[in-house]
């Protein structure tokens, strides 16, 4: 089935960042996020998802383990299990950005 934001389902999370499932069962999760300017995740890690992200426009920062890397469009990182991590547009522009999960990260997030 083909899918896009318009038919995706629509959440928001944190200062006003909005997330679009594109896929989610048990195994995967695709969603298509969108952080404003200047908003951050909480610090967290995932005892058993292993997680992508990958810009689709603007500039993300992602801290690993203290470490910032900056994330530009087109550009991804790999997230492993258990590694603490947290995604953050400290730019003046939104970002919209995937992040795929393997298996599904609900109710599998630690908060630091």
């Amino acid at each position: 089935m083909k899918i896009n934001k318009a038919l995706a389902q629509h959440y928001q999370w944190g200062a006003q960042c909005d997330g679009w499932h594109l896929v989610q069962n048990r195994e995967l999760s695709v969603i298509h996020e969108r952080m404003p300017a200047q908003t951050a995740e909480v610090n967290h890690y995932h005892h058993h998802a292993q997680q992508f992200f990958f810009v689709l426009s603007g500039t993300a920062t992602i801290e690993l383990n203290d470490q910032r890397i900056e994330l530009k469009q087109h550009e991804g990182i790999e997230v492993p299990p258990n590694l603490p991590h947290q995604m953050r547009n400290d730019s003046q522009e939104d970002v919209e950005f995937l992040v795929i999960s393997q298996p599904n990260s609900r109710g599998d997030r630690e908060l630091l």
